[in-house]
């Protein structure tokens, strides 16, 4: 896409992107920034929280909002991450509706079209993601369905992880910002606390080869995280201290596998992810508790970060 903004002019501002869940909307939004900011999984509900990427580009900069997928709450926190969705679609500068290439247009996405429709005064780029996945006559063909779900400012086909038209997308949304100066320093990529991002990358580790009704009992919070100073002052090793919370004791005896075995592999798998994060050796201790029905605890929902 040529860019046709007059010299000097620069815009800045948020997009979010929306759809029902497993579309591929972290894995495009860490393709626009660069880098991993956001963990992906082929598990639904993988993302919780909006998390941010920050995309720099010359003469813009874009803050992408990385939302929970939209579906229909079976528990309190996934009425809360619905409201999460509902609230970050009214304060950003443009949306972008994530709809797969190689998956039928569904009630899902029709609910969530509905949804955007009663968005007023907010752009709307809607974007087929995993053209990898498809034939360029089902990509077609899909393209055609989406452009029937509702009006839009634009319609493109893209692929994450093929890096096809990436930058496209990108730069469609940017089109839609206002003028104004960049919002975060050149250089950052998330405003996330490193800690948040650490919490993150453990529980995609352990998303990785469970049962289909874990992934939604696994939480993680990072007790203690410090840097260990060695003999000359330097801080060369990051000790990590953190805790996996499941909903059932059945559940915790699958997280820890036999004799550890299952969770020294999330360790293992965790810290390295982690280490390519912070750029340092780390040690990670990982604990596993029961938080009874957790999900549905107020209280308990308050304590793992997730608020009204």
């Amino acid at each position: 896409m040529t860019d046709r903004r007059p010299a000097g002019e620069h815009r800045a501002g948020f997009a979010c992107f929306v759809g029902r869940p497993n579309v591929g909307k972290s894995t495009l939004m860490n393709a626009l920034v660069g880098t991993k900011v956001a963990i992906t999984s082929s598990r639904p509900q993988t993302t919780r929280r909006a998390i941010r990427g920050i995309v720099h580009r010359p003469g813009a900069q874009l803050v992408v909002v990385d939302t929970p997928g939209l579906h229909k709450p079976r528990t309190l926190l996934g009425e809360r991450l619905d409201s999460l969705v509902r609230s970050t679609l009214t304060e950003v500068d443009v949306i972008g509706f994530c709809v797969p290439a190689d998956q039928p247009v569904g009630p899902g996405d029709k609910y969530i079209a509905r949804e955007l429709a009663a968005v007023k005064g907010t752009p709307v780029v809607a974007i087929v993601t995993k053209t990898d996945l498809a034939a360029p006559e089902r990509v077609a063909e899909q393209l055609l369905a989406v452009g029937g779900l509702g009006e839009f400012a634009d319609i493109v086909p893209c692929s994450a992880d093929g890096g096809f038209q990436v930058d496209l997308a990108g730069d469609l949304l940017i089109s839609h910002l206002p003028e104004g100066p960049p919002l975060y320093p050149e250089g950052d990529l998330t405003d996330e606390p490193e800690q948040v991002l650490v919490a993150e990358l453990i529980r995609e580790a352990a998303l990785e080869g469970v049962r289909d009704e874990l992934p939604h009992s696994i939480a993680v919070v990072v007790d203690e995280m410090a840097a260990r100073e060695n003999r000359g002052g330097r801080a060369d090793l990051v000790d990590i201290y953190a805790h996996l919370f499941v909903e059932r004791s059945s559940q915790k005896g699958i997280i820890i596998g036999h004799k550890g075995a299952r969770l020294r592999e999330v360790g293992a798998a965790a810290r390295r992810q982690i280490e390519a994060l912070l750029g340092t050796k780390v040690f990670l201790d990982l604990r596993v508790s029961v938080l009874k029905d957790w999900q549905r605890d107020p209280k308990q929902l308050r304590r793992l970060g997730f608020y009204d």
